[in-house]
């Protein structure tokens, strides 16, 4: 079971990510509502994974993933993107996350890319 940070600006998305995570056997251990809050509760909580949300208010996914990458570079970061982000998917990827879900979420889609993650090495 690992533990997951959930970070997304919209509370129904976040809700969904949940769901799916916690059917399928995860913890998840806090969410955040935009790449600030995402950096102080990646310090506080430590998770195995976090979900990260491409376009956020204040600090966008990509710096937020950015900024956590610097700190722990070990961290394992999946970006949630909207259909035709591919752009932005690339800079993120880049910027040091690891894999990326589509959203509308798919629970069988986010599983395997989140147990993918979790089991690559850094």
């Amino acid at each position: 079971m690992a533990k997951i940070l959930v970070v997304d600006d919209a509370a129904f998305m976040r809700m969904m990510l949940k769901n799916i995570l916690r059917a399928n056997g995860h913890e998840v251990v806090g969410e955040a509502e935009d790449g600030v809050q995402s950096l102080e509760k990646y310090e506080q909580l430590k998770p195995d994974l976090v979900t990260m949300d491409i376009v956020m208010p204040q600090l966008d996914g990509i710096e937020a993933t950015r900024e956590i990458v610097r700190n722990h570079p070990d961290a394992k970061i999946v970006m949630c993107t909207a259909v035709g982000q591919q752009a932005k998917v690339l800079e993120a990827m880049k910027a040091g996350a690891r894999g990326y879900i589509v959203k509308p979420f798919q629970a069988p889609r986010v599983v395997e890319e989140i147990n993918k993650v979790l089991k690559s090495r850094a």
